[in-house]
């Protein structure tokens, strides 16, 4: 609903489009950063670089910031997966990219009314966008069972 009353009122460039869905999946990411970080702080290793007397800012960024990488990166590409399918779905809801930008939800969109006549054209935007969504779930399950080794 965010996002549909964004792109309402800020219209529907491809920018805008990013931006709005970037910046509605970044309370998710940080909290899975957060908690990554909230686990990382306790471990020993931390403690002693506090204990060798290093900086803040170096204890997150040398030592704490390379052991999260991993839920990062699986975060990351799961959310992918849902930012294509957030735009595909409001490109077909009529407010994301319009024509001629090429997307697909915007393909099945306009295509719909011709189901009866020529289902192809439907058909083959929705199953691209359903082979790209979930080939990159299967990327982020690679990714997560690589993180977990």
């Amino acid at each position: 609903m965010i996002a549909l009353l964004a792109l309402t009122v800020l219209g529907s460039s491809q920018v805008t489009v990013i931006l709005v869905i970037g910046i509605l999946f970044m309370p998710i990411i940080a909290r899975t950063v957060r908690s990554a970080v909230l686990v990382e702080r306790e471990r020993d290793y931390v403690a002693a670089a506090r204990l060798r007397g290093d900086s803040a800012p170096y204890v997150m960024l040398a030592e704490i910031l390379p052991n999260i990488t991993g839920p990062i990166a699986v975060e990351g590409t799961v959310r992918l997966g849902y930012a294509i399918f957030a735009a595909a779905t409001l490109s077909f809801l009529g407010v994301g990219l319009q024509i001629p930008s090429p997307d697909w939800g915007l393909t099945v969109a306009v295509e719909r009314v011709n189901l009866a006549v020529n289902p192809w054209t439907v058909l083959g935007a929705a199953i691209a966008l359903a082979t790209v969504v979930v080939a990159v779930n299967l990327v982020a399950d690679g990714v997560r069972q690589a993180v977990e080794e």
